[in-house]
């Protein structure tokens, strides 16, 4: 039988997600484990052997790559340009790969080189390649049906294959899907609008076996909209809650939503009752006719800034997304973008360029009006490399407008600022929990890390820090651990903001010094393009 050997793909250095001054303070070499590679794993023969390395947290040596008869990879976006190296690696030393995941499912043509392309959400596909391959295939493309696969019968991801102590926070997945329409978007195109979710058991089985491998501390539940299907989720957070209760509340939990969240009080406290702390929202932008050009009229039917200080109110903290670049957009929109943010008190912001990703409607419109840039193969991400398109309005303009956000947005005064607001503004819950030992000492290594971070590495941050946590402290105790955890956030998010001012101040610089020549190099026949997160 086969030797399997699973390897995830580094993300590329310039991109917002690649948090590694975060990692560094809390003591872990990754944020996250790969959940998809673990979930295939799960899907193997039980007589393959398998083994994973994760480029973000450990080294690959060549004794792995001797030890495998096959290499299985792939992953998103901002992991493509590592993807194509592990294939060029991989045939160096004579092993066959197959590739799969969110980015080779939507621009397979890029991995090509590839042995195998598996296209699909891997429940619906991973047999017919088995079955391939041992019938003695060792090349092909298999793809399966769109929004098909029946996820109550995705197995227990194979958590034995990492190291815990390895990585900030662990992943779990209830649903698929999301039930909205963002032009923009391609999670609709990837995985539909219906939601899929597991059933009760399968969740409390996955969170059983972290519990009992001796995970404790914060998982991240990864759907694209935990909210998608309310009735499944209801349904599930009082089996959630009743079973953290039974376990001393061993868990914490985050996970990405719609704005709509904010709507239903019940669901808030349900959400609060089960241990949530954390959610990501695309907001995009506060401006109603880019929402509505978007396609996203959810968040035009309600008070942004009120939304999100109701979930304040219920011990939720806030991690946005906000976007710029639009067509709909008339003039300047900066000044509206960091009012907003600033009124929401949202700390953390993934501010980004409009990209147009593969297979999106966006997409499909851009190549009908021929405004498509060439393909070309990013080092960095949105955050870096957006705007892959003709732009309607200027598009220095547009540079201009995005820079002066995160110049805004990511001053210390501005952030620590948003910080005291939200951390005053926060009302956690307070369950009685289990603390264990080993729990505590590594919150209190954590809290030591950042506090030597920003008063010895980083003294130009002391003021800010040191008033920030007195104000916490004082006012909000329970907040603390939020308010940590922020900061750490800050230590990637502040030199981040300050890289991606100086790219977008040396493309303004070019534009402004031969305007015609970029735009002979940027423009000709449209290809399809992508380069951005998928």
């Amino acid at each position: 039988m086969p030797n399997v050997l699973m390897v995830f793909p580094r993300f590329n250095q310039h991109s917002f997600w690649n948090l590694q001054a975060v990692c560094d303070t809390y003591g872990s070499r990754a944020q996250s484990p790969p959940l998809g590679l673990m979930t295939v794993a799960a899907l193997l023969p039980e007589d393959w052997d398998v083994r994973l390395v994760d480029r973000n947290a450990d080294v690959l040596e060549d004794h792995d790559l001797e030890w495998a008869d096959m290499v299985m990879t792939g992953g998103m976006l901002p992991q493509r340009v590592d993807t194509l190296t592990l294939i060029d690696l991989a045939h160096a030393h004579g092993k066959p790969v197959v590739v799969g995941g969110p980015d080779p499912m939507s621009i397979p043509e890029v991995y090509k080189a590839a042995d195998f392309r598996v296209l699909g959400e891997a429940e619906g596909i991973i047999g017919e390649f088995i079955a391939a391959w041992n019938a003695g295939a060792r090349s092909g493309t298999f793809e399966g049906e769109k929004f098909q696969v029946d996820v109550t019968t995705t197995p227990l991801p194979r958590f034995d294959l990492i190291e815990f102590k390895r990585y900030s926070y662990m992943g779990v997945q209830f649903s698929r899907g999301c039930p909205f329409n963002c032009e923009f978007c391609d999670i609709i195109e990837l995985y539909g609008r219906v939601p899929r979710s597991k059933t009760n058991e399968q969740m409390l089985a996955e969170l059983e076996a972290l519990y009992v491998a001796g995970y404790r501390g914060h998982i991240n539940f990864v759907d694209d909209n935990l909210i998608g299907n309310k009735k499944a989720l209801k349904r599930f957070l009082p089996a959630l809650q009743a079973w953290q209760r039974s376990h001393g509340f061993p868990f914490e939990f985050s996970t990405e939503a719609s704005m709509n969240l904010a709507d239903d009080a019940q669901l808030l406290k349900m959400l609060r009752d089960a241990n949530f702390f954390g959610v990501f929202i695309g907001i995009e932008s506060p401006d109603t006719d880019t929402l509505i050009a978007m396609q996203k009229k959810q968040n035009t039917r309600r008070d942004l800034v009120e939304g999100i200080h109701k979930l304040y109110d219920s011990g939720i903290v806030v991690i946005a997304g906000f976007i710029v670049g639009f067509d709909s957009e008339q003039k300047s929109v900066a000044r509206g973008m960091i009012d907003c943010i600033e009124a929401m008190s949202i700390p953390v912001c993934m501010v980004g360029l409009l990209t147009a990703l593969p297979n999106t409607q966006l997409t499909r419109r851009l190549e009908r009006e021929k405004r498509l840039l060439p393909l070309v193969v990013e080092q960095g991400d949105h955050c870096t490399e957006g705007l892959n398109f003709a732009t309607v309005r200027p598009r220095r303009d547009i540079l201009a407008d995005y820079r002066d956000v995160l110049a805004a947005v990511y001053s210390p005064d501005a952030f620590f600022g948003r910080l005291r607001t939200v951390c005053r503004a926060l009302k956690p819950p307070r369950h009685a929990k289990t603390f264990e030992a080993r729990v505590l000492a590594h919150n209190l290594k954590f809290f030591w890390r950042v506090l030597w971070w920003m008063t010895v590495r980083e003294p130009h941050y002391a003021r800010h820090f040191w008033h920030t946590l007195a104000s916490t402290a004082w006012h909000s105790p329970y907040t603390l651990k939020y308010m940590i955890f922020h900061i750490a956030f800050y230590l990637h998010l502040g030199p981040f903001a300050q890289f991606v001012i100086k790219r977008l101040e040396q493309e303004m610089g070019e534009l402004d010094a031969q305007p015609s020549a970029w735009a002979a190099e940027h423009t000709g026949e449209p290809q399809l393009a992508a380069a951005a997160v998928s």
